[in-house]
């Protein structure tokens, strides 16, 4: 399964043990949304999972580099001293005092959805992993970028082709999920592409070997 979040909560693509999807789903809360798909082996989710306790990860400067020249797809990730303050101005006072770089108000937006990815993992829910889509549709098209953003008619007609050339081929109708964003979908879909090559044992990490987490567990994109 993939996840992604959206505007209202959290969208699920789910895929069959042959690749072929085969459901989608929206929730308000990432736990609720679990709860759904409870067979689901591997839950591929776009949100940082792993923090560090000082510094910036590994893993989004080498994401960089894989969807280049788009930088700006990639979000850097600063410790979990910063996603602990209350409001924004502390975040990136902490952000300046823990990294030597300020925090980026889009960056802080994130805050809310990855404390909740974070405290489903970090809670025993070892499915999930946390991917990038943009990571994953450059590896579906052989290391290129998809040129064109992914709210763009262009960039999501390439994406859904991408995804139709795996065999995941998107219905008309997605029940709830329908009334979600395309790109927010899209972007749920290939992550549960990812999550399948993981549970195959066919996926890669950046980095790899993962980086430690300062919960033991790893923090590393997956593709």
């Amino acid at each position: 399964m993939g996840v992604d979040a959206c505007r209202t909560g959290w969208v699920a693509v789910a895929l069959c043990a042959e690749g072929r999807f085969a459901g989608a789903d929206t929730a308000a809360g990432l736990s609720e949304l679990l709860g759904r798909f409870p067979d689901a082996a591997v839950v591929a989710v776009d949100m940082p999972l792993g923090l560090l306790r000082a510094g910036w990860r590994e893993a989004e400067a080498l994401a960089v580099a894989m969807v280049a020249p788009h930088r700006s797809r990639v979000f850097p990730v600063p410790p979990r001293g910063v996603w602990e303050a209350g409001e924004y101005d502390d975040a990136n006072q902490r952000c300046r005092e823990l990294t030597g770089q300020g925090l980026s108000r889009q960056t802080w937006g994130l805050a809310a959805k990855l404390r909740e990815a974070n405290a489903c993992r970090d809670g025993g829910d070892h499915r999930l992993y946390e991917v990038h889509p943009e990571v994953s549709f450059a590896a579906v098209d052989e290391s290129r970028p998809v040129a064109w953003s992914k709210k763009s008619w262009n960039g999501q007609a390439v994406r859904r082709r991408l995804l139709g050339d795996q065999g995941i081929v998107l219905p008309d109708d997605l029940g709830p999920a329908g009334r979600v964003p395309p790109d927010d979908v899209l972007d749920a879909a290939v992550a549960a592409w990812s999550a399948r090559r993981i549970a195959l044992g066919a996926a890669r990490s950046l980095p790899d070997p993962p980086q430690e987490a300062d919960t033991g567990l790893p923090a590393a994109i997956w593709y």
